[in-house]
């Protein structure tokens, strides 16, 4: 009997509600192994997980049983239970609504990699908000600046 074969590679990113910095790189490690747990646990390869303490990239290898709307539905909501209940106790941690999903294909899934784990010296040069804005218009996605993520500097 025929089987279903697949190989999609999505970058998603998401960003952190209400503060600027809240990833902070003494916990950011321990967030990062928690969303791999959940990805590999809906069945997904994490490819490259990286970001910065106000926003975060994640590069799958999506396998279309589940929706990617649930997927990022669920990495957002799992992982912000794991920070409120693990890390921050007298805050509420939550990430903020929306999500950004860029399709890429095998030929370019090394540069994405090195792309994500180089956040930190990709920001030198470069705002959330001017990332975010570039990869929009490169996969030419229409968009409202008014509802876009709250961009903090």
């Amino acid at each position: 009997m025929p089987n279903t074969y697949s190989k999609l590679c999505t970058q998603i990113i998401f960003a952190v509600k209400g503060r600027s910095n809240f990833l902070q790189s003494e916990w950011r490690e321990e967030i990062y192994k928690y969303i791999s747990g959940i990805v590999d646990g809906k069945s997904q390869k994490l490819y490259a997980i990286g970001g910065m303490p106000d926003h975060i990239h994640l590069l799958i290898g999506y396998n279309p049983t589940v929706t990617i709307s649930d997927l990022v539905r669920d990495i957002k909501s799992n992982s912000s239970a794991f920070v409120n209940r693990k890390i921050f106790k007298d805050t509420k941690f939550q990430w903020q609504s929306g999500f950004g999903a860029f399709s890429y294909g095998q030929s370019q899934i090394s540069d994405v990699i090195r792309y994500i784990e180089n956040q930190e010296d990709h920001h030198k040069h470069r705002t959330f908000k001017e990332e975010y804005i570039q990869f929009l218009n490169r996969y030419q996605i229409e968009y409202n600046i008014d509802y876009l993520f709250e961009f903090y500097t």
